[in-house]
This record gives C-alpha cells, sequence and structure tokens, in this order.
C-alpha cells in the first residue's frame, strides 16, 4: 500500500508518531505540488496510491480522477473540501473525508477573536514602535474596545457559533447573526439575534466571516454590500477569502469605509509580500493558521490517520463527505 501526503505543510512534521503510524501500513512519501498543477500531471504523479492525505490545495478534478487508479481515499486534513471534485471522486468509488468540524472549532474560533482584538486595540503597530524604540509614541495608539459592541457573525455554524458564544459571554456584546441554513431557535441557544444580511450590515460595529463558501455567498463582502455598512466597521475572516472581493476591499479600506481588516485566509493562498492588503497599516494577514495550534494539529493527524486505517480495514471514516466506494463494506 502507498499513502501520498500532499502539499501539507504541517501533517506529520510536528507529531511525526502520525508517519510511523501510517508506515504500518504502507510506504509514506510527501509532494509538494504547484497549487495550479493541472490534474493529468497530478493524477500520473500519484498513480499507483490508494490513500492521499490532502491540504487546500491542490485541485482534484476530473482529469486527476481519469489518471489514477486504485485510489481509494482522499482524506483532507481540514474541514473544506471545495478543491475537491465530489462528483468525479464517486463515479471512481473515491471515498472522501474531511476532520470532524468540532476538532477545528475551538482553536479557529478563538483566533477570529484574536486576531480581531489585536486590529482594535493596534497590538502589532504598537508592538513595532517599542521595537523601533519608540516608546514615546504610545498615543497615537489609542484603540476601540470590543465588550458592548454590536457584533455581526455570518455563518453561525460550527465555529461562528463558539465565535459568537465567546463575545456573548466574555465580552457581553449584543450578537447579530446571520445564517440561511438555521432557525431562529437555534442561533439563540448561542446568545445570538437571528437577522437578515441587510440588518448584520447596517447595525454592526463588527463583522466576523466565519461562513464556508459556496457558490451564492462568493463575494458577499462586495462594493453594494459594504456601502450598507457602518462607517468604521471592523471586520475579521477565518473562513474562505473567497467570501471578500478584495479588490472593493481594497477600495473600502482606502476611502476607510472598514476602519480596518484582519484575514488568515485569502483568495489565492499563498499571498506574497507585494498583494495591495499589504499597504495598510490596518489590516493583518495571517498564514491561515487558524487551526495551528498543538491541540487542534494533533487531533487533525489523528483524524488522518484514522481514517486511513478505517478504509484499509474497508470501513467508513467518521466523516465522509463522499462515501460511495467498492472499498468498504
Amino acid at each position: 500500500m502507498k499513502i501520498a501526503i500532499v502539499n501539507s505543510s504541517s501533517f506529520g512534521k510536528i507529531f511525526p508518531d502520525h508517519i510511523k503510524k501510517l508506515e504500518k501500513i504502507g510506504q509514506v512519501d510527501r509532494f509538494e505540488v504547484d497549487q495550479n498543477i493541472d490534474g493529468k500531471s497530478l493524477g500520473q504523479m500519484l498513480k499507483g496510491y490508494q490513500y492521499i492525505i490532502a491540504s487546500v490545495t491542490p485541485f482534484f478534478d476530473k482529469e486527476f480522477f481519469e489518471n489514477v487508479d486504485d485510489l481509494r481515499l482522499i482524506s483532507r486534513h481540514g474541514i473544506g473540501y471545495n478543491n475537491v471534485d465530489l462528483t468525479c471522486a464517486k463515479e471512481k468509488g473515491v471515498i472522501v473525508s474531511i476532520v470532524p468540524s468540532l476538532v477545528e472549532r475551538d482553536s479557529v474560533a478563538e483566533n477570529n477573536i484574536t486576531n480581531l482584538l489585536a486590529l482594535m486595540r493596534m497590538t502589532i503597530n504598537s508592538s513595532k514602535k517599542v521595537r523601533d524604540d519608540k516608546w514615546e509614541m504610545r498615543a497615537n495608539f489609542v484603540g476601540n474596545s470590543l465588550y458592548h459592541k454590536i457584533v455581526g457573525v455570518i455563518g453561525v455554524g460550527n465555529t461562528g457559533s463558539q465565535v459568537a458564544r465567546t463575545l456573548r459571554e466574555g465580552f457581553q456584546c449584543r450578537v447579530l447573526g446571520y445564517d440561511p441554513y438555521k432557525d431562529k431557535l437555534e442561533l439563540e441557544q448561542f446568545g445570538v439575534e437571528k437577522v437578515d444580511f441587510e440588518t448584520l450590515l447596517k447595525m454592526s460595529n463588527v463583522i466576523c466571516l466565519c461562513a464556508n463558501l459556496t457558490k451564492e455567498n462568493y463575494h458577499m463582502i462586495n462594493k453594494n454590500t459594504i456601502s450598507k455598512m457602518k462607517n468604521g466597521v471592523y471586520i475579521s475572516n477565518t473562513a474562505r477569502g473567497a467570501l471578500i472581493d478584495e479588490k472593493d476591499m481594497i477600495e473600502a479600506l482606502k476611502n476607510e469605509k472598514v476602519k480596518a481588516l484582519a484575514t488568515d485566509v485569502m483568495e489565492v493562498e499563498p499571498a506574497r509580500s507585494n498583494h495591495p492588503y499589504l499597504q495598510f497599516d490596518n489590516v493583518i494577514i495571517t498564514p491561515h493558521t487558524s487551526a495551528y495550534t498543538k491541540e487542534c494539529l494533533y487531533a487533525m493527524g489523528e483524524s488522518c490517520v484514522n481514517d486511513v486505517y478505517n478504509v484499509h480495514n474497508k470501513k467508513l471514516p467518521k466523516r465522509c463527505v463522499q462515501k460511495e466506494s467498492p472499498f468498504v463494506e
């Protein structure tokens, strides 16, 4: 048996025991490929591998599935799976699994609020001044408190509900929630007022993006929706970069409609040092590290290892998004 680890910067590196466990099943190889590699080349590269542990890139498309043989499982080292063509996976009988959402919930929610606080208190910029021996400039860094603010949470699911609960109970915020897939009672259990999208935009001092990316919400934060926001709104995004139209966000930062932006995700990753966001001192970009705590990464790694073991033993993984396969009973 052969196992491929594709484009994961963390799996098996921080916790090498995960590699040792996989080696009991078969050969383990690590691949670093261009995120835009074509499916045919990717498939030919991974031909002969039964199991793949995959990062957020590359894209496993129709051409990929047409060029592999005996592939049984793609286990995503994360909770998103928009880089896997599930229809083609189903046609080929390839199981696609993801990390159970609770594994990442606390770490991602924690980082959404951590980045938000760093924005509102200007933590990074003020710390830089100390390093530059400019302590006396501290009066330039009078920020805003998160306490008692009206916060809009877009996507009150796994991560969003934890963000909302923390803001409500920890910071006494009034939390508004927009989630077309949740009813009023579901949101109320987290102390969230269910509102429509436009109401959330108009009322929120702070907006936290926690929604899965869909065709319907692609670039939901755009010139039109930004125009409906309060002047000086803060935005924190730990969901998906493509929820925001970056061109329109840059304009909103220039005219100060948006006070500051923190994002752990970009529409195109990796982002580089010449990205237009980085011209602004009031923007924080982190390199998709919301789940990067030792506790979370250990649990994520265990999940992927267990997925491989389960399929190897002809059982379904715990969390499948495509489970029709001749390789399980």
